[in-house]
């Protein structure tokens, strides 16, 4: 049986710095499942800073890359992002119209930091040659600004700048991005020329400097989602879930403006999996080898994160009580059955020492502490206050006065005993060596 599998092209600038352009294309494609091709308009030199220098590719090439492709590979949806001269841009309409496959173009005029990516005499040119071949168009507010002329400062600007730049410019939907305005949430304005149609895509505004390459990864999303087959509204609802993850799990990396992470798509699913798969296994090692001594009385049990940027979110920590375990519950339940406090002394822990990623809590309710105690290194911290303050602040003072990391911290103004470790299975095994 032959798979088919579904096939999207950027035809984008370059950035060196990996946050922007291609690389954030690519990488989008492929966490949504999508095989993606590039046709490279113009190599910057780029870091989260600003951009450095510009080279643009010849015309000829750019249009000689997306017919090598398309010939032989197929397109089934493509994104524009870079596009800088008036040559350029007629050698790119030129050949989607060539091919016929559906773009979307994401009208790139400046990067992150405010350097210009696009000549001013080519302003035109975009809106002559390239826009009307969109079916989708996601300019932010200042290019939407640009295109249509209108200030933007609600989001009935917004909807009238989407209706100018569709009436005058002919693509098929226009998606205003509301990045740039402000209030609690983040709402984008779509408008559907063909009925007249607005609709609205909100999502909480998530406070972050790292937000380069927010543009590129939506758009690329978008592309992906026509490329598996998917109806336009559909792709594009989609590809408001996946840049607002990538903006929440955005990347502190550089002196400037961090990149977004679309692999963050992926990543935490493939994570949490793990997570499950880990935390199944040590739950059977503890039925086997330690059960009968666990009390469902005790408020404790087993906590795992993922790995940072993801040990952020408390939704993102999988947390089972011991009286789940013991009532033999099904994997599905038992992940929503942690109390509030092993989630924050895992995310504590985890924040003080990303290596630390899952816990064992035994409670004072537990007779079990003495000897947990007896058989593993632990430090004693008498200190009180928020549960993730607190086992942080105990494991910052224990590397002070140990310079190393404990097997266990006994917090012993709540007489709570918290066994750390890089995984479910072997935090269980602490316990059971503990136990003898």
């Amino acid at each position: 049986m032959v798979v088919k599998l579904p096939k999207a092209l950027t035809i984008a600038g370059l950035d060196s710095g990996g946050g922007a352009g291609i690389t954030a294309d690519l990488k989008t494609f492929h966490a949504m499942g999508v095989y993606g091709m590039v046709a490279l308009t113009a190599v910057t030199a780029q870091n989260t800073l600003g951009v450095r220098a510009i080279q643009e590719v010849e015309p000829s090439i750019v249009e000689a890359q997306v017919n090598a492709v398309a010939e032989d590979i197929g397109v089934d949806a493509a994104k524009t992002g870079m596009l800088s001269s008036s040559p350029i841009m007629e050698s790119v309409a030129k050949v989607v119209k060539k091919w016929g496959f559906p773009l979307v173009v994401d009208p790139v005029m400046y990067a992150k930091s405010g350097d210009p990516l696009m000549r001013r005499d080519a302003m035109d040119t975009l809106r002559r040659t390239i826009i009307p071949l969109a079916k989708v168009v996601t300019p932010n507010v200042p290019e939407a600004e640009e295109l249509s002329g209108i200030r933007i400062r609600n989001l009935d600007d917004a909807k009238a700048a989407a209706k100018r730049i569709a009436e005058e410019f002919h693509p098929e939907i226009i998606i205003v991005k509301g990045g740039h305005l402000t209030g609690a949430e983040s709402i984008d304005v779509v408008y559907f020329r063909d009925n007249g149609e607005y609709r609205e895509l909100s999502a909480p505004r998530i406070n972050t400097g790292n937000t380069h390459g927010t543009g590129c990864s939506f758009s690329a999303a978008i592309a992906a989602g026509l490329a598996k087959g998917m109806n336009a509204w559909d792709s594009i609802r989609q590809a408001k879930e996946l840049i607002t993850m990538a903006i929440q799990y955005s990347l502190p990396l550089g002196h400037g403006h961090g990149p977004v992470n679309p692999m963050s798509w992926v990543e935490l699913r493939a994570y949490r999996y793990d997570a499950v798969v880990d935390l199944n296994n040590a739950m059977g090692v503890i039925k086997n080898k330690v059960g009968e001594l666990i009390d469902p009385q005790d408020n404790g049990g087993i906590a795992i994160t993922p790995p940072q940027p993801y040990a952020t979110d408390p939704r993102n920590v999988i947390a089972v009580t011991w009286r789940s375990i013991k009532d033999g519950l099904p994997i599905s339940l038992i992940m929503r059955s942690g109390s509030s406090r092993l989630v924050k002394y895992a995310l504590g822990m985890v924040s003080s020492n990303p290596e630390l990623r899952a816990l064992i809590l035994i409670s004072g309710l537990s007779d079990l502490i003495s000897g947990v105690k007896r058989g593993l290194s632990t430090y004693d911290y008498d200190l009180s206050g928020d549960e993730s303050m607190l086992i942080s602040g105990a494991l910052n003072n224990a590397l002070r006065s140990l310079n190393r990391v404990p097997d266990a911290i006994h917090l012993t103004s709540v007489n709570d005993l918290v066994i750390m470790g890089e995984s479910a299975t072997s935090v269980v095994n602490k316990l059971i060596k503990a136990l003898g």
